[in-house]
């Protein structure tokens, strides 16, 4: 019998427990050993529940107890839970979480820990919830070179997109009906400016070319600035706006990476994920694009997803399933404005722009809404450095031109 311990008891924590108890014997059968909890650790009292005796509020109790083999640490954020997975893996325990925060910035670190001490450290549900995508990358996908990696990866903004897009809601109120319908937090700041799905784009590219990207590295914008007026000429154009994680690798080897919200067009698979479901494309030189689909998030889709990594650990004790990545370094992301995209710009002026924009563009594409304010134009630009259209942007502003808004178009 195999003694495990979880550390937190909120929706995942509780979702893992669940799960462990209620398939206890078939999960038994495909990991070759019992899986027994024997101590979850939450500050929290939970009076009349089923697992009262296994409950302690001391994290020594798990570090201490020779017995515990594996931990699961469930509680999110970086402190304390960093300090607690590194001394548990010093300390001869594997660790299994679904902590995105803590793998984007600790992953090189704790990896390497593992490593010597001949351990696992597992985080399939770090970045897909229940969508498996770590384990593909890393064993399926692993006689590819990956050329690209997108996604939707943030199912809060998804939703909220999506309500936009199908029932021209404004940002605050589909905004508020996630937060009603317990899709966002009460503080919403990590989903809707990007966070969140800059850590799980941050795993990814680490994951996929071996050297740590840390989220200060990413250019991340959120959608707080997207409106109905983006939404109406994002469908004039053929497409959708959504929330993007992207990785490539470029010639120098340096990577680029960025997360912004994008213009899909409607042929895109990505522009079909709606509400809140996540989407990932993994681009292989061998495979094309391969797409993992699923809700990125929930108790138990994301504890399911746990569980598969226990049973990974109990079944690779004596021998260590192989994932790692080398640390960073600060000059391995390339700057985000020496990549190459289109451009929708939005703009306001009191005279006519054409010419200046033709001046400054060429072959712009003119893109149309019913009932545009006046004075109001917007086009899409020819593929060029993102720097060029900066500049060019702010000779456009120089003439008196008020820009409303700016979103790169996605060749996904």
């Amino acid at each position: 019998m195999v003694q495990i311990a979880v550390m937190g008891y909120g929706t995942v924590g509780s979702g893992v427990v669940e799960v462990l108890t209620k398939h206890a014997d078939s999960i038994a059968v495909r990991a070759k050993e019992q899986i027994n909890i024997k101590y979850i650790l939450d500050l929290r009292d939970f009076p009349g529940s089923p697992f009262e005796s296994k409950f302690i509020k001391s994290f020594d109790t798990i570090l201490n107890d020779p017995e515990v083999r594996i931990v699961v640490e469930v509680m999110g954020g970086l402190h304390p839970a960093y300090d607690y997975v590194k001394m548990c893996l010093e300390n001869g325990k594997s660790v299994v979480t679904s902590n995105k925060e803590l793998v984007a910035a600790k992953g090189a670190e704790l990896l390497k820990i593992a490593q010597r001490n001949n351990l696992n450290f597992l985080f399939e549900a770090s970045v897909g919830g229940g969508i498996p995508i770590i384990r593909p990358i890393s064993q399926c996908l692993a006689a590819n070179e990956v050329v690209e990696i997108a996604g939707i990866l943030n199912g809060t903004t998804n939703f909220i997109l999506t309500k936009m897009i199908r029932e021209k809601m404004g940002f605050d109120e589909a905004l508020a009906l996630a937060q009603k319908l317990g899709y966002a937090e009460r503080n919403p700041a990590a989903d809707i400016e990007g966070a969140d799905a800059c850590r799980k784009i941050c795993i990814l590219a680490s994951l996929a070319y071996g050297k740590h990207v840390y989220p200060e590295q990413v250019h991340t914008e959120g959608i707080t600035k997207i409106t109905l007026r983006d939404v109406e000429y994002a469908a004039a154009w053929g497409g959708v706006v959504k929330l993007i994680g992207m990785v490539k690798r470029v010639p120098s080897g340096k990577v680029q990476i960025i997360v912004c919200p994008m213009f899909l067009p409607r042929e895109s698979q990505l522009a079909n994920v709606d509400d809140v479901f996540n989407g990932i494309m993994v681009r292989g030189d061998s495979t094309g694009d391969v797409v993992f689909y699923g809700k990125g998030a929930g108790k138990l889709p994301t504890a399911s997803a746990v569980v598969a990594d226990v049973i990974d650990c109990v079944k690779h004790f004596k021998a260590r399933k192989y994932l790692y990545w080398d640390d960073g370094a600060p000059d391995y992301v390339e700057d985000y404005l020496e990549n190459e995209t289109a451009m929708y710009i939005c703009l306001k002026s009191e005279s006519d722009v054409s010419g200046k924009v033709k001046e400054l563009f060429g072959t712009a594409e003119q893109i149309t809404r019913k009932h545009a304010e006046p004075g109001e134009a917007a086009f899409v630009t020819p593929v060029m450095k993102e720097k060029d259209i900066v500049e060019r942007i702010a000779r456009l502003s120089e003439s008196g031109v008020e820009i409303l808004n700016t979103i790169r178009i996605g060749d996904l």
